[in-house]
């Protein structure tokens, strides 16, 4: 069939398809085409990773041989130099010898040697070693020669492959340059989609408040460890307080107050080495709703504590939360142009409990322009706080002032550790929890945070693929239940997984039993499991990052300190 037959074949087929192609398009066909396109973008970078480390290997490798070359060629150029020398000399030797063979040939008669019974032995062995130096140096002559054309020819040969090396090195460096422009455009374009894992995370781990507030703590059953799933075996996570675990612990302080502790205790505590001191705090303050009398408006309206728990043994707790939220909103504006947010951003203000304070306003008055100032600088510094740290409180610094790392027991230390910490004292629901809901309540197809055999193991796989790889662009959730915008179309179905982690160590079909390591820091420190194909340990924090990313729902590990339950 010739060229011109074909084309008009292509032409009539285009013709008639096109049309009806792009009829057919619709915008969920271009989403789907797009999304596959996303999908397909990790496989097609790969190849060009590993043509990218094999051409770098190439080039070195290129680059080694010219360099053998280039040395084998300086030490041909010697080699010719010192047997052109020794050439030289040869032909001058040899010339001298021939003549003085010559000259003895003249001297020299066969009928000599044999009338001249005396000399003729003599004569006859002069005449044979002239002769066989005369061969001899021939023979060196001709050597020589065939020497330096050989070298000679080498020489051409390896400057023959010099040039060929040279030209086959600057086309795979060019070819790497391709590449590597390639790959940096590939994984810009990665860089997206790993900005929406970890929005994914944001989202996931963006509920919980800050502080107690006067909201309802809202005990929920099905994220205590003694809920039943209804099935078995079954795995849940459950963290150790939230958020950032610095500073005070509201429910730390109530269960301090309850035995007995007064707010001056329970403040250096968590903060370390502080004092206590009344300034004049007379005058306004500029907020974010306005400027509000400091001492009668604004603190009566912080809504960071339950006004309840003084009337619960936690008059002290209120004290302590009055002193650190004075302390905090003067140091925030001191070192901060503008005013105070009122928002859990900076400190919560209800203008609603500034009218009705109830007993809260005893904590303030009787409290009245006391602050946290810092033995160490002698100035107030920022008095962080939350809701419930699990019994572990982190250190960190703040105008100059460092607090303590805490274990916040009974005991003082982790020897007592989560059976006497203050906060299951107080009994925090956020002490030790499974979280599987948004920050707005939305449970994402989930009533539990409790996973299945099946769900786990495919974790664990993600797990396992990501100690192995450091690579996570695969491992987002595939149940999203309706949140988050949805699936990520880049995230591996279970199946895939199971392939990718084949080479890896698995893929894990069962899980066998599971235990946690704690570190004195306040962490999980090492997550180890028992499987069908064999023990692993991962790092508590690679395993918290991964969970998040891949567990379905709103499922998530709020803390860096946190145990797994299976029954």
């Amino acid at each position: 069939m010739t060229k011109k037959a074909i084309f008009f074949i292509i032409f009539i087929f285009l013709s008639f398809l096109l049309p009806r192609l792009v009829f057919a398009l619709s915008l969920d066909d271009e989403i789907s085409q797009i999304s596959k396109q996303i999908a397909d973008l990790e496989s097609a970078i790969a190849p060009l990773k590993n043509e990218s480390t094999s051409l770098k290997t190439k080039i070195s490798s290129a680059k080694s041989q010219i360099y053998q070359t280039q040395t084998a060629i300086t030490d041909i150029g010697q080699k010719l130099i010192d047997k052109e020398a020794d050439l030289e000399i040869q032909k001058l030797l040899f010339s001298e010898r021939i003549k003085r063979y010559y000259k003895n040939s003249k001297k020299f008669s066969p009928l000599l040697v044999f009338f001249s019974q005396d000399q003729s032995s003599d004569l006859l062995r002069q005449y044979t070693w002239y002769q066989s130096i005369i061969n001899r140096d021939k023979g060196q002559i001709i050597q020589f020669g065939q020497d330096i054309k050989s070298l000679n020819q080498n020489k051409e040969k390896l400057k023959v492959s010099q040039e060929k090396l040279a030209v086959l090195q600057k086309s795979l460096e060019d070819r790497f340059g391709f590449l590597a422009t390639e790959i940096k455009k590939a994984e810009d374009y990665k860089a997206e989609l790993t900005r929406k894992q970890q929005d994914l995370i944001a989202a996931k781990t963006a509920m919980f408040n800050t502080s107690v507030g006067d909201v309802s703590s809202s005990q929920d059953p099905a994220s205590r460890a003694d809920y039943n799933p209804g099935f078995s075996p079954a795995f849940a996570l459950f963290s150790f307080g939230a958020p950032h675990r610095k500073g005070m612990s509201q429910f730390g302080a109530f269960g301090r107050a309850k035995q007995g502790q007064n707010a001056e205790t329970i403040l250096k505590a968590y903060y370390g080495d502080i004092r206590i001191e009344t300034i004049d705090t007379a005058g306004s303050i500029n907020t974010s709703v306005g400027t509000l009398p400091f001492e009668d408006n604004y603190l009566l309206g912080i809504a960071e504590m339950p006004t309840k728990w003084g009337e619960e043994g936690g008059m002290e707790a209120l004290k302590a939360q009055a002193i650190a939220a004075r302390t905090y909103s003067l140091a925030y504006t001191n070192n901060r142009a503008g005013s105070i947010c009122v928002t859990e951003a900076c400190q919560v203000y209800s203008s609603s409990k500034a009218g009705s304070p109830g007993i809260w306003r005893d904590a303030v008055t009787a409290t009245r322009g006391m602050v946290v100032k810092s033995s160490q600088t002698n100035n107030i510094f920022s008095t962080m706080y939350a809701s419930t740290s699990g019994g572990a409180i982190y250190s960190y610094t703040s105008l100059g002032h460092s607090t303590p790392q805490i274990w916040d027991t009974t005991c003082n230390t982790q020897s007592c550790w989560p059976g006497d910490a203050y906060e299951k004292i107080s009994d925090s629901p956020w002490y030790y929890k499974g979280w599987y809901q948004t920050r707005s309540y939305q449970s994402c197809g989930r009533s539990h945070p409790w996973l299945n055999q099946e769900e786990f193991s495919d974790v664990l796989n993600a797990i396992l693929y990501y100690s192995r790889t450091n690579d996570y662009s695969h491992l987002s959730q595939i149940d999203s239940g309706g949140c988050f915008g949805g699936n990520d179309p880049d995230a591996w179905s279970k199946d895939e997984l199971r392939r990718q982690v084949g080479s890896h160590g698995g893929p894990i079909s069962s899980v066998n039993s599971v235990s946690i390591d704690y570190s004195t820091s306040g962490i999980t420190q090492t997550v180890r499991v028992s499987t069908d194909k064999g023990d692993f340990s991962f790092s508590g924090d690679d395993f918290k990052t991964v969970f998040n990313l891949r567990a379905p729902g709103a499922i998530v590990i709020k803390s860096s300190l946190f145990n797994i339950e299976k029954k």
